[in-house]
């Protein structure tokens, strides 16, 4: 693992991104998003995934200049055509319209139709939060994971995200519906690590514990997280007849949606007052009496939010084999990869 300052991270993913066919603004936003990852320890969602929305581009699943757009209003609900639009411009669009919606009414719902891989959804919900709502996303892609039962891929990991402002730190919970995410397994390769039995399936239906045999991924908490995913693929997808997972188990091409939904404090109270009482329930469980092996009881984003702080003024670790990839990038476009910082990733503290 090798130390980066967060800015010269943030503009090195740009310019790799805009070489590789972004526009300067869609370059900003993912590069934004995806340092903010890396920053919160979600090396999953973070800069690795530069390369193979390179590839997304060439391939044209991506079109790297498109605009999104709001195409259909009715009361508080809209419809957003991302035209196949990198995932993180077109998710900051709808929790953007979703929060106006909800400062007109109360409450916004935004469908995104024809998304692409949008990266952490926590940073959507967060925006929300940040604008005086309770923020929810979703987003629903082609399978990835297996439906419970099966041993094949039935369904994507469609993670889920809602926010809620406080006094102190907000509540960020942000989950994928799979084990684990499959930036996981992608992470894993990179480090040359193994990974634990339980979170991918091989081909021969048998666990997975080398990331170079994964064939699949594994529900959360079996029956409940394939349950969760496949509600998502309704509310995302199939509430906007662009339906991500039905056409891609026919053997024809689906599509990837997301949802924001933000929710006004004000419309039901005093947003001072709800932001007391959410300090007051995560203090009040941060008080419980601890579980053997447990230092500190913490509060959903918690993690992230104190890891972030510290790699913000110190660096962020990335893996030497991200590192290679993207250097591979850099070398074709011409681009010069910045100087790692002095300090040792290994001195760094690790967070709560």
């Amino acid at each position: 693992m090798k130390l980066f300052h967060p800015d010269k991270l943030k503009r090195y993913a740009a310019d790799l991104l805009q070489a590789g066919g972004y526009s300067p603004a869609h370059a900003e936003n993912t590069a934004e998003i995806l340092v903010w990852a890396n920053a919160r320890g979600a090396d999953s969602h973070g800069v690795l995934r530069i390369p193979r929305y390179i590839e997304m581009t060439e391939e044209g699943t991506i079109d790297p200049v498109a605009v999104p757009h709001v195409v259909s209003r009715e009361g508080a609900v809209s419809v957003l055509e991302a035209a196949r639009a990198p995932g993180p411009s077109a998710m900051i669009a709808a929790m953007d319209t979703a929060v106006e919606t909800a400062g007109r009414f109360g409450i916004g719902w935004c469908s995104a139709r024809n998304i692409t891989h949008a990266g952490a959804v926590g940073y959507f919900a967060l925006r929300a939060a940040e604008n005086g709502c309770l923020g929810i996303v979703m987003t629903a892609s082609g399978p990835l994971m297996a439906y419970h039962g099966a041993r094949v891929s039935g369904l994507s990991t469609n993670p889920i995200s809602i926010a809620a402002p406080s006094q102190g730190l907000p509540l960020l919970l942000d989950m994928s519906t799979s084990t684990v995410a499959l930036g996981k397994i992608m992470h894993a390769r990179d480090t040359g690590s193994a990974i634990p039995e339980g979170w991918a399936i091989a081909a021969d239906g048998t666990p997975a514990t080398d990331p170079s045999d994964v064939a699949t991924l594994t529900p959360l908490g079996g029956p409940k997280g394939s349950g969760l995913s496949l509600m998502i693929e309704v509310l995302a997808s199939v509430l906007v007849a662009n339906p991500a997972i039905a056409p891609v188990l026919a053997g024809e091409k689906g599509a990837m949606n997301g949802a924001a939904l933000a929710i006004k404090i004000a419309a039901f109270g005093e947003p001072d007052t709800f932001a007391e009482h959410i300090s007051d329930l995560a203090d009040r469980l941060r008080k419980l009496p601890r579980a053997p092996g447990t230092d500190k009881i913490l509060m959903p984003g918690e993690r992230g939010f104190c890891l972030s702080a510290e790699r913000m003024q110190n660096g962020i670790p990335i893996a030497e084999g991200t590192l290679k990839r993207l250097a591979a990038v850099a070398d074709r476009f011409g681009i010069v990869p910045p100087a790692p910082s002095n300090t040792p990733a290994g001195t760094m503290n690790k967070g709560p």
